[in-house]
């Protein structure tokens, strides 16, 4: 990470690799946890992100943290920043 971006108050979110086809792009599924506002129940949430993946490292099963950036083409405005947890062999 640059000074730049350690400065800048960005969001970060972690989330598990789903799909590692598009070109310099993986598809990252961010899973949370929140109160049902009328039930009360606990209610798992989910979300996918196109994030930006310059070299093709991050391969699908990949634990991968992403930060908020500049629009960087119609659906992808987010970056892999680091490795969490690299998948397991089967």
């Amino acid at each position: 990470m640059t000074q730049a971006q350690a400065t800048k108050n960005t969001r970060t979110l972690v989330g598990r690799v789903v799909s590692d086809k598009r070109s310099k792009t993986v598809t990252v599924l961010v899973e949370r946890r929140a109160k049902h506002e009328l039930y009360g129940k606990i209610v798992a949430l989910s979300r996918k992100y196109h994030a930006h993946d310059e070299n093709g490292e991050y391969k699908m099963g990949d634990v991968v943290e992403i930060a908020e950036g500049r629009p960087l083409s119609k659906t992808k405005s987010w970056v892999v920043t680091r490795l969490v947890e690299k998948a397991q062999a089967v």
